[in-house]
């Protein structure tokens, strides 16, 4: 087994709970670390035997353009894709942060962190 991380996906996408939110937009950062076995990929060095990060940095842009209310609803589609396009993931740590959330006080970020099995 093992891990793949790609870490500070950075995005310009339209979250949150307010109107001007969905309008203005602002920036955010995703951490997405996913289980499988690599054991194959490094014997063989062959992309086919691995999961593709550049896919998985793809499912996460797409699922992040896609405006929600709530950053946990577009961080559950983004493991939903995730867990539905590459049958080898056994597991993904997810976080999403909204940068300079407009919460009335001095905070540089706001992170929502979900863990999933394959069931």
């Amino acid at each position: 087994m093992g891990s793949i991380k790609l870490k500070n996906i950075r995005t310009y996408s339209y979250h949150g709970c307010l109107l001007e939110e969905g309008k203005i937009g602002s920036d955010y950062t995703v951490d997405l670390e996913i289980k499988t076995d690599l054991r194959k990929s490094c014997v063989s060095d062959d992309l086919k035997d691995t999961v593709d990060y550049v896919l998985l940095n793809k499912i996460v842009v797409e699922e992040m353009e896609i405006r929600s209310h709530l950053l946990e609803h577009v961080g559950h589609r983004i493991i939903t894709r995730v867990f539905k396009e590459i049958p080898s993931v056994s597991r993904i740590l997810l976080g999403v942060s909204k940068l300079n959330p407009p919460i009335g006080g001095d905070v540089e970020a706001v992170t929502i962190e979900m863990e999933e099995y394959r069931n």
